[in-house]
């Protein structure tokens, strides 16, 4: 481990430990430097570190300070890494959605307000209008999604499943232009998850996500090994 490293540590152990709550502002470079045996050196490095993973936010003038530390800031550098995978991470990608947003759609349908129902209708009536549209209809697809992890009310299950949405979004575009008949039944697959939302049923929101996303991970492990990740 290099110096900078056990000097972020250091740090982090302060605000985990709650000596440096959510807000707090940090004592002076100097002092803190002193209090921690570090060098002032280290300590801008290590602070420097923490603010591009959103621990700490450098106010120029002001001070330094602790984040809110809310998992959609601590966990918004996510869909920046899934950027840079590459080849077959794509199915793993899909694998990761297919554990975890059928469970999510099921918390939904318990937790869903009449506003939010409205709001998922919205983009699903928006993919039946653009179905020969395949940028558009993806895009109301990917804010049908959003609208209903924004139901579970979960910010960390919201932030893990969006990060990997825009490396998934590709995929079905992709589907969407080399599958004439996609349209047709991501429509149908959608369908049925508003009814189960609607009906407030969570095992049958799971079931119908779980079906969803398993024809696009069986979609792609078909033509992957043929066509290729790009």
């Amino acid at each position: 481990m290099s110096l900078t490293d056990k000097a972020i540590d250091r740090i982090r152990e302060l605000v985990q430990s709650g000596e440096l709550p959510p807000g707090a502002k940090l004592p002076p470079e100097q002092q803190l430097a002193a209090e921690l045996g570090l060098s002032r050196n280290l300590m801008r490095e290590a602070v420097k570190a923490l603010a591009v993973s959103r621990v700490l936010e450098i106010r120029r003038g002001d001070g330094t300070y602790v984040t809110s530390l809310a998992p959609e800031l601590l966990l918004s550098g996510i869909g920046s890494a899934v950027e840079l995978l590459r080849g077959d991470t794509l199915l793993e990608l899909t694998e990761v959605r297919r554990l975890f947003e059928p469970v999510a759609t099921g918390l939904a349908a318990a937790r869903i307000s009449a506003e939010e129902l409205a709001e998922v209708e919205r983009h699903l009536t928006a993919m039946r209008a653009a179905r020969d549209d395949v940028e558009e209809l993806n895009e109301h697809d990917a804010a049908f999604h959003r609208a209903v992890l924004a139901a579970t009310g979960n910010a960390t299950l919201i932030t893990l499943l969006e990060g990997i949405a825009s490396r998934t979004l590709r995929g079905r575009v992709w589907r969407g232009l080399v599958d004439e008949d996609a349209a047709g039944r991501t429509l149908a697959e959608h369908e049925a998850i508003y009814h189960a939302l609607a009906v407030g049923d969570a095992a049958l929101a799971q079931a119908a996500a779980l079906m969803h996303v398993s024809a696009t991970e069986q979609w792609l492990r078909e033509h992957l090994p043929r066509e290729g990740a790009s």
